[in-house]
């Protein structure tokens, strides 16, 4: 990886656009990039940092009040940080712009924009950018894939912190091992370990659920078997308990068996007894069965014979009933004669009483004579009809001529009315239309006034509140003002009493045999010693920090100050000095008067539709008045006709309806009488004809009874039966038949005539041995089925018993298997004699490689003296593996890191990081890491050994790799050339590039 070009706009203390040309930086292979404490040296990394993953190192990101966007930056300017960079063998761009909180382009108050990213490629052939994607998730997830490595990863390898690796060197097993697995994401080795932590818990519970099922079964079997089974007192993951379980099973098994041999043996005895007493209450049935019947036939016989006189006398009567069926002929024919004859007379009789006196003895063509006279003079009045009919329609066209003659009166008394107060109506609408165009244009005048008398007021409102804060802010500014001057003034009384101490503060740090960093002798014979309320240097750093932030924090408030004024100003100049109360009533008076205007205007609409309606309705009312003056005209000689017809019309009918009161009245008088004669005339012929044929029947009926052999026909009626009685009587002729030849076969039978000899059965004795027989197969059947049932029960019991047994075999294997490899893998199995974990094991292994990349830099700068190895030795009571120590060539011994002094540990930690950086590139697949930058710790270090410092640096060019140190210190100014510098200022920090020619 390779940095070409940074641009920061509005990020952290860079209030402007900055560009940083790390091509021209990176030249000469070192770099320095410098400036005084706050002004922005880690904004730069960070502004790497976040291009590249989308946010912060982490101990930066966590800080309260973190914000990326500059508080220097101008509101309209959006924060961006654009890299460009060549990334496996790609050249990338990646711009990113954070969410942003602006003002609103209408209105007022802000509004937050989303977080932007783009992702662009250059393509060499055609010399042009190409966009990748603009996907947060798609950029992060390529540009980590292009690196191999995480963003914890990339600011440990890549923006060295010095300080963290100085951490690193004097810390614990346990907190190097939390570094290291976060830069070589072991966590798949520590899953392994909870995986395997799971398994063993989960295979241990599998077990005792095991044994607890068996030892349940085994209780199961203890209640099938009773008392021929004792349990084992076991609990379950005990050893022995599966066998001992079997064991118990397999002598309930046997017991059971035996006791099922008897139990059969008896059902054998008791089954023949029960077939025996069965088969003699069989018997004792079957003869009290014969006897029972023969007693029955006996009893059917006699009452046979007591029923003998009735059946005679029924055979009789089916022979009479058969005789007189040859009559039934005649008597039906002669029935429906009479019948008919009946009825026809009946009719005659209606039909003369509804006629006229005059017909009461007149024969068949009298009546008929008389109709047919009816008839003519009825056909003699069609004419009458039909003027009749004329004559009411004429009455009726006379009084719609009435009704609409009384219509047009109302159509124009009403018009007469309406049009009188027209000329009124118009004149008062006219007037409402012209007072709305008036309070219309008044509303329009008004409503440009409108929105500049609210702007006004909002103005002076802001004026009055921006009035108060600037109050406050000046305020807030002097205090700020003299925190900042007390901070300083503290800061410089610290710094005075620290030179007046600093020679005690140099002879803390001598040592016997080694030369004084002043005077350069390696005797001390009479150090200085510190005196009571010596201030020393971390106490002095304090102070100026509090001094720098104090001077940041009143910075910010004059910050601040300047932007309420600059706000009050504007305010100010739109609002003028005019009190904001006396402006409020002004543009409430201007509302109010808008408002009834507006209301004034808004019937315009409303009159002008009234007016146009009123018009229309006069034409209507005219057009009305003249359609009713033509109308009344032309009914005059309408109605003079109308009545010389209707005159004619009504002395023709006189003379037609005679007495009646109308033709139709006549005329259904007419119609009605020659019905009633044609109906009389039709009976009478009727009845002389039935009365002719009844008297014919009577004749042939005599002639049939006597050749039947009966005296009278009466006779012959009374012999003949229905179908019902014929058939009831041929059903007791046919049962007599049929119980007299079942009597008769039943007493017949060998077998009821042999029983009836014989003494009555003793059924009541038969059925209690055969009962008692039965009570004791039954008896026998339960206690084989209970021997069956507890054998077949233990049987299958002793099968799941057996069957769990086997399946438990593997598992229990499986789980000393793996409680064998938790135990190790965690470090608390015997075998583990290290007691070292998995994570650890690896982490350890990571650490070896380390310390072999970091002796090699750390040879050369300390001119061969110090060596990193790495240490599988446990520390007290705590694990082992990530031990560090130091190998000093001068003694031979073998130290702990943490005995080193602050340059040396400055180095020690450098190489320490470089080797770290090499390890963890080749981890994430050998990604070139072209571009690496070191932050601070050169200050501890004298001129000699600063130099193999460098030397070491220096020598990274061998790989191709340009080096950007982050240091205070002065001297290295003069020895690197290639240099960025960041200045700060109350506008913000700026960046001055020096590049190496």
């Amino acid at each position: 990886m390779r940095l070409h070009r940074l641009d920061i706009t509005a990020f952290g203390p860079f209030g402007a656009t900055q560009s940083v040309d790390f091509d021209a930086l990176s030249a000469g292979g070192l770099f320095l990039l410098h400036g005084p404490t706050g002004a922005g040296k880690t904004s730069v990394l960070d502004a790497v940092c976040y291009a590249l993953y989308g946010s912060v190192p982490g101990a930066r990101q966590s800080g309260q009040g973190m914000t990326l966007r500059s508080d220097h930056a101008a509101p309209a300017t959006r924060t961006e940080v654009t890299l460009d960079l060549t990334v496996a063998g790609r050249r990338l761009e990646i711009t990113r712009q954070p969410p942003w909180e602006r003002p609103k382009l209408r209105g007022k108050g802000m509004t937050t924009d989303k977080a932007q990213t783009w992702l662009r490629e250059y393509d060499a052939a055609a010399g042009t950018w190409k966009d990748l994607s603009r996907s947060h998730q798609e950029i992060g997830e390529e540009i980590t894939r292009l690196l191999g490595m995480s963003r914890e990863q990339f600011c440990q390898v890549v923006l060295l912190p010095q300080g963290d690796f100085a951490r690193f060197l004097r810390a614990d097993a346990e907190a190097r091992g939390r570094l290291l697995g976060r830069l070589f994401d072991t966590r798949r080795f520590a899953e392994v370990e909870k995986r395997l932590a799971e398994r063993r818990r989960a295979t241990e519970t599998r077990v005792r659920d095991g044994d607890a099922a068996l030892l349940a079964d085994a209780h199961r079997m203890q209640q099938a078997a009773g008392d021929a089974m004792e349990l084992p007192e076991l609990a379950p993951g005990e050893p022995g308990l599966a066998e001992a379980v079997l064991g118990a099973a397999a002598v309930a098994r046997s017991t059971a068996r035996e006791q099922l041999t008897v139990a059969r043996c008896r059902l054998a005895a008791a089954e023949s007894a029960q077939a025996a007493a069965d088969r003699a209450l069989d018997g004792a049935r079957e003869q009290d069965r014969l006897q029972r019947r023969f007693a029955e036939a006996q009893e059917r016989a006699r009452a046979l014979q007591a029923r003998a006189d009735a059946h005679h006398a029924a055979l009789a009567r089916r022979e009479r009933a058969r005789k007189a069926e040859a009559v039934a002929p005649a008597l039906e024919l002669r029935e429906a004669a009479e019948a008919e004859h009946r009825a026809a007379a009946a009719a005659e009789a209606r039909a003369r009483a509804l006629l006229p006196g005059e017909f009461a003895d007149a024969g068949a063509a009298g009546l008929a004579a008389a109709a047919r006279r009816a008839a003519e003079e009825l056909g003699g009045l069609a004419s009458a009809r039909r003027a009749e009919l004329r004559l009411a329609d004429l009455v009726a066209e006379r009084a719609d001529l009435d009704r609409q003659e009384r219509a047009d009166d109302d159509v124009l008394a009403e018009a007469e009315h309406w049009l009188a107060e027209w000329e009124d109506t118009r004149a008062d609408l006219q007037a409402r239309i012209e007072s709305a165009q008036e309070a219309a244009a008044r509303a329009e005048q008004l409503a440009v006034q409108r929105e500049p008398a609210r702007k006004r007021l909002g103005a002076a409102r802001e004026r009055d509140r921006l009035t108060t804060q600037t109050e406050q802010a000046a305020e807030r500014a002097r205090e700020a003002r003299e925190r900042a001057l007390r901070a300083k003034q503290h800061w410089l009384d610290l710094k005075e009493q620290r030179l007046d101490g600093i020679a005690a503060e140099l002879a803390a740090h001598l040592t016997d045999g080694r030369p004084c960093a002043v005077c350069g002798a390696t005797e001390h014979p009479a150090p200085a010693r510190k005196v009571t309320g010596h201030v020393d240097r971390e106490a002095e750093e304090r102070a100026l920090a509090a001094y720098q932030r104090a001077d940041e924090q009143h910075a910010e408030e004059e910050r601040h100050l300047g932007t309420v004024r600059e706000a009050l100003a504007a305010a100010t100049a739109e609002a003028g000095d005019t009190p904001t109360a006396h402006i409020a009533r002004e543009a409430e008076e201007l509302e109010e008067r808008y408002a009834r205007d507006r209301a004034a205007a808004s019937v315009l609409h409303a009159a002008q539709e009234r007016l146009r309606q009123a018009e229309h309705e006069h034409e209507r009312r005219v057009a009305a008045q003249r359609e009713a003056a033509v109308r009344a005209a032309s009914r005059v000689g309408h109605r003079e006709r109308l009545d010389s017809e209707s005159a004619a019309l009504r002395e023709e009918l006189a003379r037609a309806r005679g007495d009646a009161g109308s033709v139709a009245a006549r005329a259904a008088q007419l119609e009605r009488r020659a019905a009633l004669l044609t109906d009389a005339a039709d009976a009478v012929r009727a009845a002389e004809d039935t009365a002719q044929r009844l008297k014919d029947a009577d004749a042939r009926l005599a002639d049939a009874a006597f050749r039947a052999g009966f005296d009278t026909p009466q006779a012959a009626a009374d012999a003949l039966l229905d179908d019902a009685a014929h058939r009831e009587l041929q059903r007791r002729l046919d049962a007599w038949q049929h119980e007299e030849a079942a009597v008769r076969a039943v007493l017949a039978e060998a077998d009821i005539a042999a029983a009836a000899a014989r003494p009555p059965a003793d059924l009541a004795g038969a059925r209690r041995a055969a009962e008692a027989a039965d009570r004791r197969l039954r008896e026998a059947v339960s206690a084989r089925d209970a021997a069956a049932r507890r054998c077949a029960e233990l049987d299958a019991l002793s099968a799941r018993a057996a069957d769990a047994v086997r399946r438990l075999a593997p598992l229990r294997e499986e789980y000393d298997r793996v409680a064998r490899m938790a135990g190790l893998t965690a470090g608390t199995s015997a075998d583990n004699e290290r007691r070292m974990r998995l994570e650890s094991y690896v982490l350890a292994a990571r650490l070896e490689q380390v310390a072999a990349a970091a002796t090699v830099r750390l040879l050369r700068m300390s001119s061969g003296r110090y060596t990193l190895v790495h240490s599988d030795d446990r520390t007290g009571r705590g694990r082992s593996g990530l031990g560090l120590h130091v190998v000093d060539a001068w003694t031979g011994r073998e130290r702990d890191t943490a005995t080193l002094s602050g340059g040396e540990t400055f180095f020690a930690s450098l190489a320490l990081a470089l080797g770290l950086a090499d390890v963890v590139t080749d981890e994430a697949g050998g990604v070139r890491l072209d571009t690496l930058f070191i932050d601070e710790g050169f200050g501890s270090l004298d001129d000699q050994t600063l130099d193999e410092v460098l030397d070491v640096l220096d020598s990274l060019r061998e790989r191709d790799r340009s080096v950007g140190i982050v240091s205070h210190v002065a001297d290295l100014r003069r020895r690197i050339h290639a240099r960025l510098e960041v200045v700060k200022g109350r506008s913000g920090s700026v960046l001055r590039q020096r590049d190496a020619g």
